[in-house]
């Protein structure tokens, strides 16, 4: 594994960023979940816009072909398209998430994969503790992954999922999906990343384990595509990992607190960092930071 390397802070001052994403005006979107709102981060200037606000609690993001911002909000088990200023139901997955809606991957057809927790996690910590995730009888529940398609439709694409989370598309290695691509994503609590070939249709085939990072002490939140490999938020270091097919490291870069979530802009990769994920400890406070590091 390379020698680690540092982030930078750009920006401080967030409850809890997640969903980040390279926008079609090239400049960083975020959701900051104890605030309701949505940003937007030129990682050059540093300027930053506030999007768009509301009653609710966004996480993950994407963009429909014709540039139209996608939320997941993750309270009330929706995801919402942004016309305008104002955010208006674009599908209904209350009938699959069996606990908050997560992150979400929109691809270029604007199909929306979206992951939700499957059960209270953080209600769960509290009673018993991050180490009885590592035990090897810890056997939660698992939770199913959610496509919507550009009209709104919702199936499920996935099942037993042990907290599907971060997703990443990539170049199928072998030719054989149907798309050319194969979906990673982590399932957090399994401490595994696991893929599937896509259909043209956006159906999932072919489960199989991508990468097993138990072993490396991650825990799997956000992920972001990057050639071969997907850089992997851990959620219990103050790291980011780059991880290729079979768990092998190839790269690691520090961060000033716990990483949650990653993208990567242009030559630039992202961190949003917090102190901790459970909402006790950052709803109230500001303790989130935006950290990033020059790839070239």
């Amino acid at each position: 594994m390379a020698e680690a390397q540092q982030a930078r802070v750009l920006r401080d001052g967030l409850h809890f960023g997640e969903g980040p994403r390279r926008g079609p005006d090239g400049r960083l979107y975020y959701s900051d979940f104890y605030a309701g709102e949505v940003h937007a981060l030129d990682l050059t200037t540093g300027e930053d816009e506030l999007v768009v606000a509301f009653d609710g609690q966004p996480s993950g993001l994407g963009w429909l072909p014709d540039g139209r911002l996608l939320v997941v909000s993750m309270l009330d088990h929706t995801v919402r398209r942004l016309e305008g200023t104002d955010l208006i139901l674009h599908a209904d997955i209350s009938d699959i998430a069996t606990y908050h809606a997560n992150d979400m991957l929109v691809d270029g057809e604007g199909r929306a994969y979206v992951g939700n927790f499957g059960f209270d996690l953080h209600g769960l910590i509290t009673e018993v503790g991050i180490p009885r995730l590592l035990e090897p009888d810890f056997d939660p529940p698992g939770a199913a992954l959610a496509l919507v398609q550009p009209d709104g439709a919702v199936s499920v694409v996935a099942e037993d999922l042990k907290f599907p989370n971060g997703m990443a598309l990539l170049p199928d290695p072998t030719g054989e999906s149907e798309s050319g691509n194969i979906l990673v994503i982590a399932e957090t609590i399994a401490f595994k990343l696991t893929s599937f070939s896509v259909d043209r249709n956006g159906s999932l085939q072919n489960r199989r384990l991508w990468a097993d990072v138990k072993e490396f002490g991650i825990a799997p939140d956000g992920i972001a595509g990057d050639g071969d490999g997907v850089w992997v938020a851990p959620a219990l270091q103050p790291a980011v990992f780059r991880v290729t097919e079979g768990g092998k490291i190839t790269h690691r870069v520090e961060t000033t607190q716990t990483c949650f979530a990653v993208a990567v802009v242009d030559d630039k990769l992202v961190c949003l960092t917090a102190p901790d994920s459970h909402p006790d400890v950052v709803k109230e406070a500001r303790l989130g930071k935006v950290e990033v590091y020059d790839l070239n």
